[in-house]
C-alpha cells in the first residue's frame, strides 16, 4: 500500500494520549517513530498500531482537547472509515493553527466564555429582545437543542467539546443556578449551554430538529445573551435572566 499523509493528535506537551509517556511527537519531528508493540494482526482498534486520520476531527475519537496536532506520513497496515493503523510513522511537522485545521473555534473551545463571571449586569433593550426571541422558539426546539448539536457535530467531536465546556464552566453554573431552580428551569439552562457549544462550529449550516433559514443558526439569541453575560432560565411560566457570580435574577418576562 502507498504512503499516505495523515494527522495525529497528542497531548499539549506532545506525548501520546494512550499512555502519556510512550511517544513524544513534538520531540520526534523529522524522525520516524515506531509502534512499541507493533502487531498488524491485532487490527485497527488495538495497541498493535499507531492511529492517525486523514480528517483531523476523526482523531478526536481517541483524543480530546486541549491537544497538539502533527502532520505525519506512513504506510497503513489496517484501517476503518475514521482512522488508519501504522507500524511506523514519519512525523513531518506540528500544526499550530488548530482553528483552521479543525474548521471550528478550537481556541475558544479550550477557553470557553463563562457568562456568570464579573459584576452583575443590567440587561439592555437588545438583551431583552434576544430573551423574547429565545422564548418564542423554545417551545418548538427547547427539548431538542442538545440532540441537534450532538447529531450535527458527531459523537467523537461532540464528546470532546462537551468535556471541555463542562470542565471549564459547568461547575460555576451548577453552583450558581442548578440547586436553586426546578427541573423545568434546568432544561432551559442546559439548552443555553448546548446553544453556546454549537456556536463554536460556524461551518455547520444545517442543524437537525430545527426549522431555520439556510446558513442561519437557530439558537443564536441564547448565544448572544451568553456572550453578553446572561443565562436565561424558564420555570414553565416565567423567563428569567441571570447575571454575575451569584447568578442574580436581573430580569423576568412573564409574557
Amino acid at each position: 500500500m502507498r504512503k499516505v499523509l495523515a494527522y495525529k493528535l497528542a497531548r499539549p506537551d506532545g506525548w501520546d494520549f494512550y499512555t502519556g509517556k510512550t511517544i513524544n511527537y513534538r520531540e520526534n519531528i523529522g524522525r520516524i517513530i515506531k509502534c512499541p508493540n507493533g502487531d498488524a494482526s491485532l487490527g485497527i482498534c488495538s495497541r498493535g498500531v499507531i492511529h492517525a486520520s486523514e480528517n483531523p476531527n476523526d482523531c478526536l475519537a481517541g483524543a480530546r482537547i486541549p491537544c497538539s496536532a502533527y502532520k505525519v506520513r506512513g504506510i497503513p497496515v489496517c484501517g476503518d472509515i475514521e482512522k488508519w493503523g501504522f507500524l511506523k510513522l514519519e512525523v513531518l511537522d506540528e500544526v499550530f493553527d488548530l482553528d483552521t485545521l479543525f474548521g471550528w473555534k478550537y481556541s475558544e473551545a479550550i477557553a470557553p466564555i463563562n457568562p456568570l463571571t464579573g459584576e452583575v449586569k443590567k440587561p439592555t433593550e437588545l438583551d431583552i429582545e434576544n430573551l423574547v426571541k429565545w422564548a418564542s422558539v423554545w417551545p418548538s426546539i427547547g427539548t431538542s437543542v442538545g440532540a441537534s448539536i450532538w447529531d450535527s457535530l458527531g459523537i467523537s467531536v461532540g464528546d470532546s467539546i462537551w468535556v471541555s465546556i463542562w470542565d471549564s464552566i459547568w461547575d460555576s453554573i451548577w453552583v450558581s443556578i442548578w440547586d436553586s431552580v426546578g427541573d423545568s428551569a434546568r432544561a432551559s439552562i442546559r439548552g443555553s449551554v448546548w446553544a453556546y457549544i454549537g456556536s463554536l462550529f460556524p461551518n455547520i449550516t444545517a442543524w437537525g430538529y430545527a426549522n431555520h433559514k439556510p446558513g442561519g443558526y437557530p439558537f443564536q439569541p441564547a448565544v448572544d445573551l451568553w456572550r453578553r453575560g446572561f443565562v436565561p432560565s424558564h420555570d414553565g411560566k416565567t423567563w428569567y435572566l441571570h447575571s454575575g457570580k451569584t447568578a442574580k435574577i436581573v430580569y423576568k418576562e412573564a409574557k
